[in-house]
């Protein structure tokens, strides 16, 4: 694998860069344990001896170990036997391995949770759709005396509806594993406005669910709201509704509408399903959504560890790094772009031996700018909003917003062995 040597071309200059802060509402629970158990304390009759699975995806939610610990807990204490069951459709590789080891990273596991945990990929079809469409669930939730599941709701990064992800789309794809998740995906995004509420609405029609602790965070990927929504409420939507646009409403963003250069410092499954969240960066991988910032171009510098090679999201941009290109496990990136029927995400943009490379080529791809002139906005990923660097020609747009306060005066960036420095600015 080659890249381009950058001392056979004319410099390319960049401008001076300024760290700023923008300002969200901080609102979030204080107390997690307690609010768990509160609103889970209606909902835990006749419990007694009965196995109950709960379902845990594979995002990087916050505090979800903490929330898991206490959900097996309150269980338990009701007299229930909980068991814990990945749901997460086709990630960590499609396999049962690999499930456990992406729950593991997030600190549950059998020993940290002290209950079973249910890797398994069998599923059982209950039942149609519509002719063609079955509908897969996991056999270990099948069998269980009942389900409980903890999804986050929030705005989906393929498509927009008042049902986007949450409860619905964890019973639809997360409870399917591959199998369901292939099958639902298999329909095309276009068609996710309509199926994942009524296709959620099935499964919670005819499966043992009891109830979803539902989890909304705000923009510092604090728990902002924790709400217990019973089998009932899932079926009518309207609680899913209410929380969806409370999520839209507490997330953070880029508070620039229009720049040049967007310099993401690391994706992630973590961090979101397409390694970064379009609703914050705008790079989307279907038509069926649109919004975020706009820009010429584009880089990613890395990919996290939690993410396990998994570099879904990288295919958006349009520079990346050979570090990032070394991390990838291609067999866990293309088993979840192949399952989800949209491979852009996967694809391989221009490639720099360092990340120094990688921003000035990003850099020198922007047409109709002066040297120097690059409105550039970094972030360290689409989660972590608050710490921002910005270059020096955004700084009076910057100063002007009052949820914008800027902490140092314009730096150049000193690079070391190809590594910025970035706190030196």
């Amino acid at each position: 694998m080659q890249s381009l040597d950058l001392s056979n071309f004319p410099k390319i200059e960049l401008p001076r860069f300024v760290r700023i802060k923008q300002h969200f509402t901080r609102q979030k629970v204080e107390d997690i344990p307690g609010e768990v158990r509160t609103k889970m304390e209606p909902y835990l009759k006749d419990l007694s001896g009965k196995r109950i699975a709960v379902g845990v995806g594979s995002r990087g939610v916050a505090n979800i170990a903490l929330v898991t610990k206490t959900v097996v807990d309150t269980l338990k204490a009701a007299g229930a036997k909980p068991f814990i069951i990945p749901v997460m459709g086709s990630h960590g590789g499609a396999t049962a391995e690999g499930q456990a080891e992406v729950l593991d990273s997030y600190g549950i596991s059998e020993e940290t949770m002290g209950v079973p945990l249910d890797a398994s990929m069998d599923v059982e079809t209950i039942g149609e759709f519509e002719p063609g469409f079955p509908i897969y669930i996991a056999k270990s939730a099948l069998e269980a005396d009942g389900i409980v599941i903890i999804p986050r709701v929030k705005p989906h990064t393929c498509f927009r509806g008042p049902i986007e992800s949450g409860i619905c789309k964890m019973l639809v794809i997360g409870l399917g594993k591959q199998m369901g998740a292939d099958s639902v995906h298999s329909h095309g995004f276009p068609r996710f406005t309509e199926l994942i509420p009524e296709v959620g609405c099935m499964i919670a029609q005819k499966i043992n669910i009891l109830f979803a602790v539902a989890l909304v965070e705000n923009a510092f990927e604090d728990t902002y709201k924790i709400e217990v929504v019973p089998k009932a409420d899932i079926i009518s939507l309207d609680r899913e509704k209410a929380l969806l646009v409370e999520a839209r409403n507490s997330m953070g963003r880029i508070m620039f509408d229009k720049f040049d250069v967007l310099i993401i410092e690391e994706i992630g499954k973590n961090i979101s399903g397409d390694g970064h969240d379009p609703n914050v960066t705008g790079l989307f991988i279907t038509k069926c959504v649109s919004g975020g910032p706009q820009f010429q171009s584009s880089v990613i510098l890395d990919v996290t560890e939690e993410s396990h090679g998994n570099a879904n999201g990288v295919g958006l941009v349009d520079v990346t790094t050979r570090k990032l290109f070394d991390k990838i496990d291609y067999i866990s990136m293309y088993t979840n772009v192949f399952t989800s029927t949209e491979i852009v995400s996967a694809k391989i943009p221009l490639v720099a031996s360092t990340e120094e490379d990688a921003i000035r080529i990003a850099v020198k791809i922007c047409n109709g700018i002066s040297p120097y002139q690059h409105k550039i906005v970094w972030i360290k990923n689409s989660l972590e909003l608050t710490d921002v660097i910005i270059s020096e020609p955004l700084l009076a747009e910057a100063s002007d917003n009052p949820n914008i306060e800027v902490l140092s005066a314009p730096k150049e960036l000193e690079f070391i062995n190809g590594e910025p420095q970035k706190s030196l600015i």
